[in-house]
């Protein structure tokens, strides 16, 4: 099957994945226009869309169809992809088709402007094994002597069928309360969806999903689309009278310009959409599939068990205490050991050192390297915990380079956290940075880094630059080059990605890393509905969940083992409580814990993932691997102390059957999609099961 099919006579172009179409002409004021997304379509049918213009209801509207990136100028009142002013203060833009390049599902459409030396483009790609259609724009300056000030430009339009409605499911939280999934109406208006911060941000996050109201977890047409960014964003949804509902979206929020020098090109992050008929765990499902295929960079790793010393030590970190941790964590079945904040500088608590990174002397007074070669000797990998962007007042980095931080004349500097961001986009700054993190990978044979970042951008000024906006990008890209850099420079270094738990959680980071971590709230209970919504869009090996003490550093709740071992079993297995003070008991039972993920690890981070629906207040997901499937389920409260009813189950062969290795239990496959398996969980609330189900050759 082609990928891409042209009429040149209507100028229409047909781009098709394995179950899904996607159609654009360009009309005859050559403005690229939407035609379809959504089931598959012949270049007939495609060409019977094309056809139906929609008709303006009175002077006061717009004409012709939606497009594929509004632009300011002309009879346009909805919301703009595309604003930028020319140096004599013209700022609407008149297209002028100038030619396509088409290629390995690669569809690249070339608009100049009809008066200005501006040429954007419109990129599209397709993947044969993916119904992922990858959009971005360019925007390039073509004039030899003046600039052109970009005031906004998006990565791409989306545009939905017209029906009566639609209901959008996005995420929402804070800090300690990430990805908490709500579905609320369309409303007639525009709505926008953003992060001003600097980065993703906890209170919302680039993806949307929309269907018509009657979509469910496995039924039902579903649209969804997610930006690759890490920095500010902004999507705009807008749904209008007449009933046509789009959005766009794209790096950057309100406010901001750039000026683009003659001959200089600004690239968009891609913005990726998928349909699918399936509901939204189809739609999951597939978005997991892309991110896995074209997304991360060692899809193929298992990621190891980790331990994480921070709420077992906070500050207090020295390397006799780091080295009984890293022991027991070794005992128990732990195959990368971290040691989080604290290792470096004057970094006694969260007022100094930050930016200061080299081993504390009085607490490291051989330096890392002995610690490092312990773990490795333990049989574990070695990490650390950095923050590169950030920086306390309090440091010897700060005192001696006050103007590397993001700030504005004559403007007080906010600390939060007691702490500066870094303007990386700076080429010192960011070559300070790449190089000591360089050094410090290099000198103590590190594996692994968490890259965190504690708080969002405030005064983000850059004094003394002609283009200081540019910075909401360049801080960004910066990241983005370093980290690739070290990724390229130290082949076995793996990076979690982490902003005060999910403040940095999209696509474009996860091109870098090889996890995210999900959320500094670790209590079992809120993780269940935090797992919930990051799994909308990110699979479960890229989702980092660990086992923390009892009880909860951040609620108080007191929970069993056993039931915190089992939600964090559901993504990338980690240990972060004080294993000092666990009891010979709870040792041997974490033990066991640990195997039992490895047994199953992989099939929850290879496998397929299906959020399956049980009574009151029972949740599971199961995962189906090769062979197997498996099924994680959590009851936190027992109403009325009933048993649960049968968990009904999916994906699986009605005609065979599968074993329980665990118990000897056998069960037919039609019977667990019909009526269900029981789980006989433990009495009492913050009951959990794992149950692994092998399906029995014939």
């Amino acid at each position: 099957m082609s990928p891409l099919l042209f009429d040149p006579r209507r100028r229409l172009w047909l781009l098709r994945t394995p179950s899904t179409s996607y159609a654009v002409r360009i009309d005859e004021d050559d403005t690229v226009r939407h035609v379809h997304w959504g089931g598959a379509l012949t270049l007939a049918q495609a060409r019977e869309l094309a056809e139906r213009t929609p008709a303006a209801g009175s002077s006061f509207d717009a004409v012709g169809g939606a497009e594929e990136l509004a632009v300011e100028g002309g009879a346009r009142f909805g919301p703009p992809g595309l604003q930028v002013r020319f140096a004599d203060g013209t700022r609407a833009v008149e297209w002028r088709y100038a030619g396509h390049d088409a290629a390995d599902g690669r569809l690249s459409i070339h608009l100049d402007d009809r008066h200005y030396p501006l040429r954007v483009t419109l990129h599209y790609r397709v993947h044969e094994d993916s119904d992922m259609i990858e959009r971005w724009t360019t925007v390039e300056n073509r004039d030899e002597r003046l600039p052109i000030t970009v005031q906004r430009c998006d990565s791409a339009a989306w545009t939905l069928p017209c029906r009566g409605g639609y209901r959008v499911s996005h995420l929402v939280g804070g800090w300690n309360s990430e990805f908490r999934l709500r579905r609320a109406e369309v409303a007639t208006a525009e709505t926008v969806f953003t992060s001003r911060r600097g980065m993703t941000s906890h209170q919302a996050n680039p993806w949307l999903a929309f269907d018509d109201g009657t979509a469910g977890e496995e039924h039902g047409e579903v649209w969804s689309t997610a930006l690759a960014w890490s920095g500010s964003w902004r999507i705009t949804l807008h749904r209008d009278p007449a009933g046509r509902t789009t959005w766009t979206g794209g790096h950057g929020h309100e406010g901001l310009t750039w000026s683009l020098a003659p001959g200089e090109t600004l690239s968009t992050p891609v913005f990726a959409g998928l349909f699918t008929a399936g509901g939204f765990g189809a739609a999951s499902r597939a978005w997991h599939a892309y991110v896995a295929r074209h997304v991360l960079p060692h899809p193929e790793e298992l990621r190891p068990v980790l331990y994480n010393s921070w709420e077992a030590t906070g500050f207090d970190v020295d390397e006799a205490g780091q080295r009984a941790l890293a022991a027991l964590a070794a005992r128990i079945g732990v195959e990368l050991f971290v040691v989080d904040d604290g290792w470096f500088g004057g970094r006694v608590s969260d007022h100094a050192g930050l930016g200061d990174w080299t081993p504390n002397p009085d607490r490291f007074p051989r330096g890392l390297r002995p610690l490092s070669a312990e773990v490795h000797r333990l049989g574990m990998r070695f990490g650390l915990w950095v923050e590169p962007e950030m920086v306390n007042p309090d440091s010897d980095l700060y005192r001696a380079h006050p103007d590397w931080v993001l700030h504005m004349a004559n403007r007080e500097r906010t600390e939060m956290r007691h702490q500066l961001v870094l303007n990386l986009a700076r080429p010192d700054t960011a070559a300070w940075a790449h190089a000591w993190l360089d050094r410090l990978v290099a000198e103590h044979d590190i594996d692994f880094l968490k890259w965190d970042a504690n708080r969002p951008f405030t005064e983000a000024g850059w004094p003394g630059d002609a283009d200081p906006d540019r910075l909401w990008i360049e801080h960004t890209r910066s990241v983005y080059r370093i980290m690739d850099r070290l990724r390229a420079d130290h082949p076995g270094l793996r990076i979690e990605a982490c902003a005060g738990g999910g403040g940095r959680a999209d696509l474009g980071i996860l091109a870098r890393t090889d996890q995210i971590w999900t959320s500094d709230n670790t209590d079992p209970v809120d993780r269940i509905a935090i797992q919930h919504g990051f799994s909308q869009l990110f699979p479960a090996q890229v989702m980092g969940a660990w086992v923390t003490d009892s009880p909860n550093v951040a609620t108080g709740r007191k929970t069993p083992l056993r039931f915190r071992f089992h939600v964090a079993m559901a993504g990338a297995l980690g240990v972060g409580g004080d294993l000092t003070t666990w009891t010979e008991d709870e040792l041997k039972e974490a033990a066991g814990l640990i195997a039992t993920y490895k047994r199953i690890r992989p099939a929850v981070q290879h496998g397929t993932a299906y959020r399956l629906t049980g009574e009151g207040a029972l949740t599971a997901v199961g995962f189906a691997h090769e062979n197997q499937f498996v099924v994680l389920a959590w009851c936190p409260s027992r109403p009325y102390g009933r048993q649960p009813a049968p968990l009904r189950l999916t994906a699986l062969d009605p005609g065979a059957t599968y074993r329980d290795p665990d118990t000897g239990a056998t069960y037919s496959g039609a019977v667990l999609l019909q009526s269900g398996l029981p789980l006989h969980l433990p009495e009492g609330d913050h009951a959990s099961a794992l149950v692994q189900l092998i399906r029995i050759e014939d």
